[in-house]
């Protein structure tokens, strides 16, 4: 069997993920806070007798993006974007904390305050309950205040803080939920200097236009392997035919 094949098949393979994985970033265009991921192949020559001249493409890494996205400004008082470097922490069932840049929270029905996927955002001592009949703001240092809805107006009290942090990119890991973690497990040191923007959120980091270009491209490049495919099946039946035609 020709190992035209082989390389062919590797290619078309490898292009079928990047074709996902592009699929996947586009699909979170529009997602809150969303950081796209790159798919990074490399090829290894095939080494043997004669020239080196083909290559198998294998896998090298999934990298995450994490350049910031647009911020958009909605005016909620629960919305909130991280400016600069830096995530919102969260508690996940298993006690342990995550990170994220989806700053669209809200209050359950016991008063907690989470995001929108119902994960309890970590304050100073753990999550944050917010008492009822109160107006909420968030400070830029992640501050929360309190403004009751009765009696004396302007009367505002803080509650807690909101965890942030910062820790190095090269130390965090996407989870399977989309939310990112240490390395390590272990919860990440506050950093003061983390800011955030009450009123506004950011988007996703995807560029729409690039990534269907890239989208597109890749469709090229998988119809170029399965076509290369094709042609090492036909000079096969061609091969066949002339052994035939011989014997």
């Amino acid at each position: 069997m020709d190992r035209l094949i082989y390389t062919a098949m590797t290619g078309a393979k490898h292009v079928f993920m990047q074709q996902a994985g592009t699929a996947n970033n586009l699909a979170n265009a529009s997602t809150v806070g969303f950081k796209a991921q790159e798919h990074r192949f490399r090829a290894v020559p095939v080494l043997g007798e004669g020239m080196p001249t083909r290559a198998f493409v294998v896998d090298a890494s999934v990298s995450d993006v994490f350049s910031e996205g647009p911020v958009m400004f909605t005016g909620r008082n629960l919305d909130v974007s991280v400016q600069g470097r830096g995530w919102l922490a969260v508690q996940m069932p298993d006690g342990s904390e995550a990170y994220t840049r989806a700053g669209s929270l809200d209050v359950d029905v016991t008063g907690v305050l989470q995001t929108k996927s119902g994960y309890p955002v970590v304050g100073d001592g753990g999550p944050i309950t917010i008492p009822p009949d109160n107006n909420i703001e968030i400070g830029p240092d992640g501050t929360i205040s309190v403004v009751p809805s009765f009696g004396t107006p302007n009367n505002a009290n803080a509650i807690g803080r909101l965890k942030l942090v910062n820790p190095p990119e090269a130390d965090l890991v996407r989870g399977t939920e989309g939310l990112f973690r240490l390395r390590s497990g272990q919860p990440a040191e506050v950093d003061a200097t983390v800011r955030v923007a009450s009123g506004t959120l950011e988007g996703s980091n995807v560029n729409v236009t690039d990534a269907m270009v890239n989208l597109i491209s890749l469709s090229r490049q998988f119809e170029m392997q399965i076509k290369m495919l094709q042609t090492a099946d036909t000079n096969a039946q061609r091969a066949d035919q002339l052994l035939s035609l011989n014997s």
